[in-house]
């Protein structure tokens, strides 16, 4: 086996593509006590409760390719670049989405192309951005009769507005390689807050009635 072929094979040895190496999810409930000052105030702020749930989450890997197709069979996934000694693989600045890009200079993708063989990154080394998310919900249960009942609740999804990021570009062909160019819950298929993580602040009101 030649040296190349070795390199090759132990590179690909490495994270996948949905490796989380640190995630929390925690959520809490807590019903605000009725004042037993009069009646009056019993009904006026009686039966609220609060409902929170919060979502962290490290960066999952970020697959770095030539974004070519080096074996003529349409797949340009797979083939890596060579590491640029000395040359740091991330920049930082205000202006990048996220506060960071991949640095396009640390990346060769031409030698080990010319070269026929697999680049000297390894598999999943460079990672994306993370998950930071908090909702909150308020509600209150109206007793209508004694076996009905109308519940409001007001749902605010992604509480503070921060933002989350999906995965930066990892084709060196792309020319927006190494930037994040949409929000998490667009890169993870666009849905609305109340239903996947990552978007912005959003509110929704509910009245449910109960018999």
């Amino acid at each position: 086996m030649s040296r190349s072929s070795r390199l090759g094979a132990a590179s690909d040895i490495g994270s996948s593509s949905f490796d989380f190496r640190h995630t929390f999810t925690g959520s809490a409930s807590y019903e605000i006590p009725v004042p037993k000052v009069s009646r009056l105030a019993r009904a006026v702020v009686g039966g609220f409760a609060f409902d929170s749930a919060v979502r962290l989450r490290t960066a999952s890997p970020v697959g770095i390719v030539n974004g070519r197709d080096p074996l003529g069979l349409g797949l340009t996934n797979v083939a890596r670049p060579d590491v640029v000694p000395g040359v740091p693989l991330y920049l930082h600045s205000d202006a990048f989405a996220g506060g960071k890009r991949f640095n396009s200079a640390a990346f060769d993708g031409a030698t080990p192309l010319a070269q026929a063989r697999q680049g000297t990154l390894g598999r999943g080394v460079l990672r994306g951005f993370g998950l930071q998310q908090v909702d909150l919900a308020l509600r209150r249960r109206f007793r209508i009769t004694k076996e009905s009942n109308l519940d409001f609740r007001a749902d605010a999804f992604s509480l503070f507005n921060t933002p989350n990021f999906a995965n930066s570009i990892g084709a060196l062909t792309d020319t927006n390689f190494g930037r994040s160019t949409q929000i998490l819950s667009t890169g993870l298929g666009g849905l609305n807050p109340p239903f996947q993580v990552g978007g912005p602040r959003s509110l929704q009101l509910a009245l449910k009635v109960q018999f």
